[in-house]
Protein backbone atom coordinates (compact mmCIF):
# COMPACT_ATOMS: atom_id res chain seq x y z
CA UNK A 1 0.00 0.00 0.00
CA UNK A 2 1.18 3.42 -0.80
CA UNK A 3 1.64 6.12 1.97
CA UNK A 4 2.22 10.22 2.13
CA UNK A 5 6.26 9.54 1.55
CA UNK A 6 5.72 7.50 -1.60
CA UNK A 7 3.68 10.36 -2.68
CA UNK A 8 5.87 12.71 -2.06
CA UNK A 9 8.81 11.06 -3.67
CA UNK A 10 6.90 10.44 -6.97
CA UNK A 11 6.19 14.25 -7.20
CA UNK A 12 9.61 14.71 -7.52
CA UNK A 13 10.47 11.63 -10.29
CA UNK A 14 10.36 12.97 -14.10
CA UNK A 15 6.93 14.13 -15.56
CA UNK A 16 7.88 11.67 -18.25
CA UNK A 17 6.43 9.05 -15.92
CA UNK A 18 4.14 6.84 -18.29
CA UNK A 19 1.03 6.51 -16.52
CA UNK A 20 -1.25 9.34 -17.24
CA UNK A 21 -4.51 10.73 -15.78
CA UNK A 22 -3.67 14.17 -18.21
CA UNK A 23 -3.71 16.83 -16.99
CA UNK A 24 -7.11 19.55 -16.72
CA UNK A 25 -8.09 21.64 -20.03
CA UNK A 26 -11.27 23.05 -18.04
CA UNK A 27 -10.79 26.91 -16.68
CA UNK A 28 -8.03 26.32 -13.85
CA UNK A 29 -8.43 27.11 -10.07
CA UNK A 30 -7.32 31.30 -10.23
CA UNK A 31 -6.57 31.02 -6.21
CA UNK A 32 -4.09 29.03 -4.12
CA UNK A 33 -5.94 28.36 -1.29
CA UNK A 34 -9.94 28.01 -0.35
CA UNK A 35 -12.56 25.57 0.03
CA UNK A 36 -13.23 23.56 -3.40
CA UNK A 37 -15.55 20.98 -4.61
CA UNK A 38 -13.64 18.51 -6.52
CA UNK A 39 -15.46 15.47 -9.16
CA UNK A 40 -12.63 13.30 -10.66
CA UNK A 41 -14.24 10.73 -12.73
CA UNK A 42 -12.57 7.16 -14.33
CA UNK A 43 -11.99 6.87 -18.22
CA UNK A 44 -15.26 5.76 -19.60
CA UNK A 45 -16.60 5.44 -16.01
CA UNK A 46 -15.09 2.16 -15.36
CA UNK A 47 -15.68 1.26 -11.65
CA UNK A 48 -11.69 0.99 -11.05
CA UNK A 49 -11.74 1.18 -7.50
CA UNK A 50 -14.06 -1.75 -7.51
CA UNK A 51 -12.62 -4.24 -9.37
CA UNK A 52 -8.48 -2.81 -7.84
CA UNK A 53 -10.42 -2.55 -3.92
CA UNK A 54 -8.42 0.57 -4.23
CA UNK A 55 -10.09 3.01 -2.11
CA UNK A 56 -6.67 3.02 -0.36
CA UNK A 57 -5.31 4.51 -3.07
CA UNK A 58 -7.48 7.78 -2.56
CA UNK A 59 -7.11 8.07 1.28
CA UNK A 60 -3.67 7.77 1.30
CA UNK A 61 -3.58 10.85 -1.00
CA UNK A 62 -5.79 12.71 1.57
CA UNK A 63 -2.81 11.63 4.01
CA UNK A 64 -0.80 13.50 1.71
CA UNK A 65 -2.66 16.23 1.69
CA UNK A 66 -2.90 16.62 5.58
CA UNK A 67 0.52 16.43 5.69
CA UNK A 68 0.56 19.65 3.39
CA UNK A 69 -1.67 21.31 5.90
CA UNK A 70 -4.97 20.79 3.98
CA UNK A 71 -8.23 19.57 4.94
CA UNK A 72 -10.66 16.94 4.13
CA UNK A 73 -14.08 18.46 4.66
CA UNK A 74 -15.90 15.55 3.32
CA UNK A 75 -15.31 13.05 0.58
CA UNK A 76 -17.38 9.74 -1.31
CA UNK A 77 -15.29 7.23 -3.02
CA UNK A 78 -17.54 5.87 -5.50
CA UNK A 79 -16.55 2.49 -7.77
CA UNK A 80 -15.76 5.35 -10.79
CA UNK A 81 -15.21 8.67 -9.53
CA UNK A 82 -14.64 10.49 -6.45
CA UNK A 83 -16.01 13.72 -4.96
CA UNK A 84 -14.41 15.71 -2.05
CA UNK A 85 -14.66 18.94 -0.24
CA UNK A 86 -11.01 19.85 0.54
CA UNK A 87 -9.81 22.80 2.62
CA UNK A 88 -6.51 23.88 0.66
CA UNK A 89 -4.24 26.24 2.35
CA UNK A 90 -1.34 27.92 0.26
CA UNK A 91 1.92 25.84 -0.27
CA UNK A 92 2.79 28.22 -3.19
CA UNK A 93 1.72 25.13 -5.58
CA UNK A 94 -1.50 26.04 -7.72
CA UNK A 95 -4.67 23.50 -6.64
CA UNK A 96 -4.61 22.59 -10.37
CA UNK A 97 -1.63 20.89 -9.93
CA UNK A 98 -1.93 19.24 -6.07
CA UNK A 99 -4.73 17.76 -7.58
CA UNK A 100 -3.78 16.36 -11.22
CA UNK A 101 -0.56 15.13 -9.06
CA UNK A 102 -3.03 13.75 -6.64
CA UNK A 103 -4.74 11.90 -9.90
CA UNK A 104 -1.65 10.73 -11.36
CA UNK A 105 -0.42 8.95 -8.14
CA UNK A 106 -3.45 7.49 -7.66
CA UNK A 107 -3.46 6.33 -11.08
CA UNK A 108 0.01 4.62 -11.03
CA UNK A 109 -1.32 2.86 -8.34
CA UNK A 110 -4.44 1.55 -10.25
CA UNK A 111 -2.32 0.71 -13.10
CA UNK A 112 0.18 -1.61 -10.74
CA UNK A 113 -2.66 -3.41 -8.95
CA UNK A 114 -4.41 -4.43 -12.35
CA UNK A 115 -1.24 -5.86 -13.55
CA UNK A 116 -1.06 -8.17 -10.42
CA UNK A 117 -4.19 -8.96 -11.09
CA UNK A 118 -3.25 -9.57 -14.71
CA UNK A 119 -6.59 -7.81 -15.81
CA UNK A 120 -5.38 -7.57 -19.43
CA UNK A 121 -8.67 -6.37 -21.07
CA UNK A 122 -9.03 -3.59 -18.73
CA UNK A 123 -5.69 -2.65 -19.21
CA UNK A 124 -6.01 -2.99 -22.72
CA UNK A 125 -8.97 -0.47 -22.65
CA UNK A 126 -7.12 1.84 -20.80
CA UNK A 127 -4.74 2.22 -23.66
CA UNK A 128 -6.88 2.33 -26.47
CA UNK A 129 -8.01 5.57 -25.25
CA UNK A 130 -4.17 7.34 -25.50
CA UNK A 131 -4.77 9.91 -28.65
CA UNK A 132 -1.59 10.05 -30.97
CA UNK A 133 -0.13 12.88 -28.80
CA UNK A 134 0.11 10.60 -25.90
CA UNK A 135 1.62 7.60 -27.67
CA UNK A 136 4.30 9.79 -29.16
CA UNK A 137 5.33 11.03 -25.37
CA UNK A 138 5.38 7.63 -24.40
CA UNK A 139 2.22 7.04 -22.38
CA UNK A 140 1.05 3.65 -21.58
CA UNK A 141 -2.29 4.10 -20.02
CA UNK A 142 -5.28 6.79 -19.74
CA UNK A 143 -6.94 6.13 -15.98
CA UNK A 144 -8.69 9.21 -15.43
CA UNK A 145 -10.65 11.53 -17.90
CA UNK A 146 -8.45 14.49 -18.67
CA UNK A 147 -10.61 17.31 -16.71
CA UNK A 148 -11.59 17.42 -12.90
CA UNK A 149 -14.74 19.55 -12.03
CA UNK A 150 -14.40 21.64 -9.38
CA UNK A 151 -16.40 24.63 -7.53
CA UNK A 152 -15.33 27.15 -4.88
CA UNK A 153 -17.33 27.97 -1.45
CA UNK A 154 -19.24 30.72 -1.28
CA UNK A 155 -21.71 30.11 1.36
CA UNK A 156 -21.64 27.32 4.25
CA UNK A 157 -25.23 26.83 2.04
CA UNK A 158 -23.33 25.75 -0.75
CA UNK A 159 -21.29 23.55 1.29
CA UNK A 160 -23.96 21.62 2.97
CA UNK A 161 -25.62 21.12 -0.62
CA UNK A 162 -22.36 19.52 -2.03
CA UNK A 163 -22.00 17.64 1.35
CA UNK A 164 -25.94 16.08 1.07
CA UNK A 165 -25.40 15.65 -2.68
CA UNK A 166 -21.87 13.62 -2.40
CA UNK A 167 -23.30 11.29 0.19
CA UNK A 168 -26.26 11.01 -1.53
CA UNK A 169 -24.63 9.18 -4.57
CA UNK A 170 -24.28 5.61 -2.77
CA UNK A 171 -28.43 5.55 -2.47
CA UNK A 172 -28.83 6.74 -5.98
CA UNK A 173 -26.78 3.80 -7.58
CA UNK A 174 -28.53 1.42 -5.16
CA UNK A 175 -25.37 0.67 -3.47
CA UNK A 176 -26.61 1.14 -0.19
CA UNK A 177 -30.26 2.06 1.27
CA UNK A 178 -29.18 5.28 3.46
CA UNK A 179 -25.89 7.58 3.43
CA UNK A 180 -23.96 6.71 6.57
CA UNK A 181 -24.19 3.03 5.47
CA UNK A 182 -21.72 3.40 2.58
CA UNK A 183 -18.61 2.64 4.20
CA UNK A 184 -16.38 4.93 1.78
CA UNK A 185 -18.10 8.04 2.77
CA UNK A 186 -18.06 11.01 5.28
CA UNK A 187 -21.62 10.75 5.45
CA UNK A 188 -21.30 9.18 8.97
CA UNK A 189 -19.77 11.62 10.32
CA UNK A 190 -22.20 14.53 9.56
CA UNK A 191 -25.15 11.79 9.97
CA UNK A 192 -24.52 10.77 13.31
CA UNK A 193 -21.26 12.49 14.56
CA UNK A 194 -19.40 9.49 14.43
CA UNK A 195 -16.09 9.10 12.42
CA UNK A 196 -16.12 6.51 9.68
CA UNK A 197 -13.21 4.52 8.08
CA UNK A 198 -11.50 7.97 7.49
CA UNK A 199 -11.78 11.01 9.65
CA UNK A 200 -12.76 14.45 8.22
CA UNK A 201 -12.64 18.08 9.49
CA UNK A 202 -15.94 19.56 9.91
CA UNK A 203 -17.24 22.56 7.67
CA UNK A 204 -18.60 24.57 10.55
CA UNK A 205 -15.37 24.15 12.49
CA UNK A 206 -13.11 25.12 9.25
CA UNK A 207 -15.41 28.17 7.73
CA UNK A 208 -14.87 29.93 10.70
CA UNK A 209 -11.09 29.64 10.40
CA UNK A 210 -11.38 30.66 7.00
CA UNK A 211 -13.35 33.59 7.56
CA UNK A 212 -11.00 34.72 10.47
CA UNK A 213 -8.35 34.75 7.80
Amino acid sequence: MSTGRDIAAYEAKSPSFHVTSTMPVRKAIPEKDGVYFITFTCINWFPLSKICNAYDAVYNWFNHLKQRDHYIIGYVIMQSHVHAVIAFCNTGKSINTIVSNGKRFIAYDLIQRLQQQNSHLILSELSSSLNNTEIKEGKLHNVFETSFDWKEWRTEKFIQQKLDYIHMNPCKAKLVDMPEKYEHSSAKYYYTGEQGIYLVTNFMKQLKLFKKN
